[in-house]
């Protein structure tokens, strides 16, 4: 691997990238992207983006969350990311008493500032190839699993190994497991919220306008990490002092304007940018519809029970957001992958690369039958797909059964044949903990009505068989048998039986008798718990009914889905080395894995659809045209609407006049970029990434440039909402901005 990676830096006249294309590792800038950085208009350095012996920008750079990635914009530990990623802390905070969702959250000083439980930033601090260390002693000649397996095993030994007092450490993929890299990481646990713009400028436009341009949101929130007195990660004390980082980006006053260079520094999610056109159906015509059409009923239960009480869409509004996020990325997923025609683009890169192939003895004997295996495994593991997905976002998105499944690790502690005290007054003390958090934003009608509607999808979909050998003892003696067991779960039986196929008459029977629809009831449960409550917890309908769907999905589902997808894997991770290895006019970069990656590209407009062009700036002007105070969305703060009639706007506005809201960009990115810092040529602050334009989902499978782009917060309407809507001007004074 190091071999190609080598070739591939050495070879730039012979690539062939569509221009903006990749979300590149950050420390091979240098041989793989500088040149072309700085012909784009770059004014720095490779050693300025990453470097371990000084202070650079991904030191400002942070997960957070776990999902999400925030910037430093100060030297006291100010962090900024979106709005919708500090949304559940917002959330967590808020009550019909202190409605943070609805008025906004504006700490006047830091002893305002609420803590966050939970809430970590963490920060990579080195990385390092790994490859030959994972691989070491690793076969190819054996199953899937198996070779996982042992390559796991490495990884976990790396880690142990790398893991010191204050630091982490962990091991990802790459190119499809044909190479490994090394994360040595610094995680903050104090982390304490200062800023939450009210979601009518936060959400402004909420799902209607989510994945789409022009946008008018406010979407950034802010948070301060607090460290101890030697400046390192600390559990929460308020004693703690603000962390001081190695490095923050300044802020641009300058505003953008159209081929402006910008970079984009974040933990993207996950991409799968080199799959086969097999590989691409199963997505586009297989696993995004069902999705879809799984979430969109989810929704419609939320929404119809989130308008009848506030205190109930408090509770579900982080939820919603959620699910609701996804359902649209794959409607427009599907969308693009449709209009870019990717599945006839990918079919003719793979003509290609085996008319190439065909005709080098030693490629055809290596990569001559990865295409025509590849179709098969898909063909194989597409029925199994659809279970997986009706399970993953529909059955087992029922509130209920996730917070019970949760308990019946109980039953395997307490017939354990050496039965562990400690581990179960550890798990007993867990579910204490989180039944507060749980009972707190959860409400029974709308997940019995939610359930109901899950269960009723379920029937929809035709059972199959998962069948396999197993070894069974007969007369003394052991032999071999096959076993067949079906996808659906026993309720479907019982159902169409003794309730005559009226689904939420079950759901209310079963719902009526659990402890669990009632805090109380679990909360004395678990107080008194004893071996012998494992009784009472047994014959419990609520937990009769999770083991029999969670069951489905274990022992049946999982396991077949996992073995075929093994398979794809493996296929998947030829086909990446025979494409390296055969396709040498490709640059390639690697799928994203919520790793740390580097995407460059500049402020551009674009054509949705024909006759519909779009500029590459919104106005707060927007905000005012848009408005609906009919529509919960579209609502405008009074205090905003105010400035924007005396058009106060500070030094914020633009030459034009106007307060920028938001621009676009052609920056690749994905989910796990959200709150990315989007950076100007040099190295400054000049917006908060926060969505991709709808036309453009697709470019997680297929990135194109003529409709890709990446959808920024100007900074410049960040400040603006700080200063002078909520009244928090002090905290640009630890700012550095730059005209």
């Amino acid at each position: 691997m190091k071999r190609i990676l080598f070739s591939l830096a050495c070879s730039l006249s012979l690539f062939n990238l569509r221009a903006d294309e990749g979300m590149w590792i950050p420390t091979l800038l240098e041989q793989m992207n500088i040149t072309d950085m700085k012909a784009r208009g770059f004014k720095l350095t490779a050693e300025d983006i990453y470097s371990v012996n000084h202070s650079s920008m991904k030191d400002a750079v942070g997960q957070f969350g776990g999902g999400c990635t925030s910037e430093m914009i100060s030297g006291e530990g100010l962090v900024l990311t979106n709005h919708h990623c500090g949304y559940g802390q917002i959330q967590s905070h808020s009550s019909t008493a202190h409605d943070y969702l609805k008025d906004g959250f504006y700490a006047k000083s830091r002893s305002e500032e609420l803590a966050c439980p939970g809430l970590t930033v963490m920060f990579i601090v080195s990385m390092e190839d790994v490859t030959s260390r994972v691989l070491f002693g690793v076969a190819n000649d054996v199953p899937e699993a198996a070779r996982q397996k042992a390559i796991q095993k490495n990884m976990e030994a790396i880690e142990k190994e790398s893991t010191k007092e204050g630091y982490g450490a962990f091991v990802r993929a790459f190119y499809s497991g044909n190479a490994y890299y090394l994360f040595i990481t610094e995680t903050f646990e104090d982390v304490r919220m200062v800023f939450a713009p009210p979601t009518s400028i936060g959400n402004f436009g909420g799902d209607y306008d989510n994945w789409v341009w022009p946008r008018h949101t406010g979407d950034f929130s802010m948070f301060r990490i607090y460290a101890n007195k030697d400046n390192k990660p600390a559990k929460y004390a308020s004693t703690n002092v603000p962390f001081k980082p190695r490095h923050f980006f300044p802020i641009s006053m300058r505003g953008v304007k159209p081929d402006d260079f910008t970079l984009v520094y974040g933990f993207p999610g996950r991409t799968n940018e080199y799959l086969s056109s097999f590989g691409v159906s199963l997505v586009q015509n297989v696993s995004d519809p069902l999705k879809v059409h799984l979430r969109d009923k989810r929704l419609k239960v939320m929404e119809a029970e989130m308008d009848k009480d506030r205190s109930v869409y408090i509770k579900y509004a982080a939820k919603h957001n959620s699910v609701s996020n996804y359902w649209k990325k794959w409607s427009g997923e599907m969308y693009g992958l449709q209009r870019s025609k990717a599945i006839e683009k990918k079919m003719n890169y793979e003509t290609i690369f085996s008319e190439r192939v065909s005709k080098n003895a030693d490629w055809n004997r290596r990569f001559g039958q990865i295409l025509p295996s590849l179709e098969y495994a898909y063909k194989e593991l597409v029925p199994w797909q659809r279970q997986y997905d009706l399970m993953t976002d529909g059955l087992l998105s029922i509130e209920l059964l996730r917070y019970i499944n949760g308990f019946t690790k109980l039953f395997e502690l307490e017939r354990a044949e050496k039965r562990d005290q400690k581990e179960i007054d550890k798990l007993v003390a867990t579910l204490k903990k989180g039944l507060v958090p749980f009972y707190k934003d959860f409400d029974l009608t709308t997940d019995k009505k939610m359930a109901t509607a899950m269960f009723e999808e379920g029937a929809k979909e035709p059972e199959i068989f998962r069948t396999y050998e197993v070894e069974i003892s007969v007369d003394g003696k052991m032999r071999r048998d096959k076993i067949s067991n079906g996808t659906r779960p026993d309720l479907y039986k019982t159902v169409a039986g003794k309730y005559k196929g009226n689904y939420a008459a079950y759901v209310n029977a079963i719902y009526g008798k659990t402890m669990f629809n009632d805090s109380a009831k679990v909360r004395a449960f678990l107080n008194s718990y004893s071996a012998a409550s494992l009784k009472k917890l047994s014959k419990d309908q609520g937990v009769k009914l999770t083991q029999d769907v969670w069951g489905k999905y274990y022992n049946v589902i999982n396991p077949e889905w996992t073995d075929k997808n093994n398979e794809v894997s493996r296929l998947n991770r030829d086909y990446m080395t025979a494409q390296m290895t055969v396709m040498t006019d490709r640059k390639f970069y690697p799928d994203a894995n919520s790793t740390l990656r580097v995407a460059f590209g500049k402020v551009d407009p674009y054509s949705a659809r024909d006759g519909m062009n779009y500029n590459w700036f919104t106005t707060l002007d927007g905000v005012m045209e848009k408005e609906n105070p009919n529509i919960d969305d579209y609502t405008v703060h009074p205090r905003l609407k105010e400035l924007w009639q005396k058009k106060d706007y500070g030094p914020y506005a633009d030459k034009d006049g106007k307060l920028h809201t938001c621009f676009i960009a052609s920056n690749h990115t994905t989910g796990g970029n959200s709150g990315s810092p989007v950076l100007d040529a040099n190295g400054n602050l000049i917006g908060t990434n926060f969505d991709r334009c709808w036309e453009g989902t697709m470019s997680d499978i297929n990135y194109d440039s003529q409709i890709c782009r990446n959808i920024v917060v100007d900074v410049r309407y960040t400040l603006f909402v700080i200063d002078k809507f909520g009244g928090c001007g002090y905290l640009l004074n630890e700012m550095k901005l730059v005209e």
